[in-house]
Order: C-alpha cells, then structure tokens, then sequence
C-alpha cells in the first residue's frame, strides 16, 4: 500500500513562542496533581495528555470508555505511572501501543496492561474484564519478533501486531482515529509513529528525540537513510499553523512537546550531518579520519549534551558503518 502524504501551510497567527505558553498553561493543573508520583503530565488536547519522567514520554488518549496509551515507560515506573493515569480518568486501559522495542518505551506493557481490558464485538460485544487477557497491547510485527528472540517477560509482548506499512484501531475513540504507521529502517525495524488524526497528535518514539542525537540501532535494522526518510514522513504528514510552527502537537520519544518546525530542524541536521560524513567517505576517508574531522561540532552544545544520550562522535561513526553497509 502506498502512503500518500500532504503539506499545507495555513496562515494563522499562532508561533511556537505561544504554542509554548499555551502549553505550560494548560498542564499547571495537571502537573501539579502528578508532583507525588514523580511523572509530569502535559495536556496536549483536550483529551489527550504526554507524560514525562517515566523513561520515554507516554500519550495518553482518554475516552468515556477507557483509556488508549502510546508506549508505557520503564518497568519500575509502571505504578507511578497508572497513579498519574488514574487522575486523568477511572476507566480501565483498553490499548497500549508501542512505537518500538525499547525497554522505556515497553517496560511499563506487563503492568499497565495487566491492569486493563479489552473491548470485544460480536456475540461477546463488551468489556472482558474478568478474563485475565488485560489491556490489548499492539505493535509492529518486527517489535514482537525481537522481543522475542531477546527473551522478554511474556507478559511485556504485544498482543497483537501488524506486519503491513500501516493500520487503523477500527473504532473511534471519542471521535479520534487512530492510525500506526510503520516507518522500516529507522531507529529500528520496528518503529511506528501513531497519528491521532482528530486530536491532530502525532507520537513519533525515538524516530524523534528532541534531547539527543538520535539512536540509530544497526544491529536492529535500523539506518541513517531510513531515520531521515521517516522524519521526512512526519513532516509531511504534520500540518502547521503559520511558518511551520503550532498546528499539529509532536509528541517526541524524550523532550518536550514540539511542532512540525521542531521535527524540519531535527531533520536538517540529520541530513547534514549525513550529508558531511558521506562526502568524506567518497573522498576515502576512514572512519578515524571521519571522527576526527569535527563533522557535529555546530550541533554538540544542543544535541551532544544529554548525559544519557548520543554523543556526536557516536552518531558519526554510527552514520559511516549505515553508510558503507549501503543500508
């Protein structure tokens, strides 16, 4: 099936400096409720909600009949979690989605999705919430085979998964639909973003993170060209307000909460990093040589700085061995 992607620029008078205001505005309330668990609540929309401080960020769609989260954090973070769920709605978690493989990003899956239901149709239409099944947890095909194959806790496993370039929750929650779009060979094999079409939210994962260089796993199918491709993706399929700000909310793996012109300047540097070491490598440059030549030096003090994060000689060296597999 092939995606087909719009831009459109729509004048408006919101900027990202009051995007930004707006935003702090609106998640005081919920920020300070959240202050004893340790996780930051951010509302995005007016039901939807980005959680921090729990490994990777959560969204949080809550509908009247239950609640739809994007990844679930660190395992030891699951019931600080649910604690910050709960202030936002009582309803039992239907669907956990997991954008990756990452440990912080499905850690918190055996937990909050023990605590959860699923929704049924058919001769059994209704909750199953005395069958033990939990929360339905959905992820990409390539997500449930690594797991897999690294031993993970049964209970951590998606449940369900779709081994196609996209797919749609069949019901409307609350009026959002709900997509997952498969983005092959970027931070992994695995990744998806999911587009809450009506909220106009998108949750990106670590294709996008907004404090780091990104992690660009090899060994797990991932590659420069693809991380660049998929970001591209987001940008297209992101509609801003005014100049590339406001308008659709980004909700990346770690970082604040961003907007399209966060993503295109994420992007740009991606690609001219890319573009440097590739120049060198065409010149016959070894990877000692590439390293020493300073290619991220104008982009350390904003993205080489986490301490947890890619260093840029990191990411250059994970961009040559991308390149010279022809990946």
């Amino acid at each position: 099936m092939k995606k087909t992607f719009f831009t459109a620029v729509v004048v408006g008078a919101l900027g990202l400096g009051a995007l930004a205001h707006a935003q702090q505005n609106r998640g005081r309330a919920q920020q300070g409720q959240s202050a004893a668990t340790g996780v930051q609540i951010l509302k995005v929309r007016s039901n939807v909600y980005m959680l921090s401080g729990a490994g990777g960020n959560i969204t949080v769609l809550t509908f009247p009949q239950g609640v739809l989260l994007v990844d679930s954090g660190l395992g030891q973070m699951s019931d600080q979690v649910l604690a910050a769920i709960r202030t936002l709605s009582s309803q039992p978690i239907h669907y956990i989605i997991n954008t990756g493989m990452d440990p912080d990003h499905v850690g918190g899956n055996a937990t909050l999705g023990a605590s959860g239901d699923q929704v049924t149709g058919g001769n059994v239409a209704g909750d199953i919430g005395d069958a033990g099944a939990g929360a339905e947890i959905i992820a990409h095909q390539n997500v449930l085979d690594r797991l897999s194959s690294m031993k993970s806790p049964f209970a951590e496993l998606p449940t369900t998964t779709f081994p196609t370039e996209m797919t749609k929750l069949s019901t409307f929650y609350h009026g959002d639909a709900v997509e997952l779009i498969h983005m092959p060979a970027a931070h992994t094999d695995g990744d998806s973003i999911v587009w809450l079409r009506h909220s106009d939210v998108i949750a990106t994962g670590d294709i996008f993170n907004k404090t780091s260089y990104p992690t660009i796993d090899l060994d797990k199918g991932g590659s420069i060209n693809g991380e660049i491709k998929a970001l591209d993706d987001i940008v297209d399929l992101a509609f801003p307000d005014f100049r590339l700000e406001g308008g659709t909310a980004i909700v990346p793996g770690h970082g604040r909460l961003c907007d399209t012109a966060d993503v295109a300047y994420y992007r740009d540097m991606v690609t001219i990093i890319r573009d440097r070491v590739q120049d060198l490598i065409k010149k016959g440059d070894t990877l000692e040589q590439v390293k020493a030549a300073g290619l991220t030096q104008d982009f350390d003090k904003i993205y080489g700085q986490e301490p947890n994060g890619v260093t840029g000689d990191k990411f250059v060296e994970t961009i040559y061995q991308s390149l010279a597999t022809k990946k």
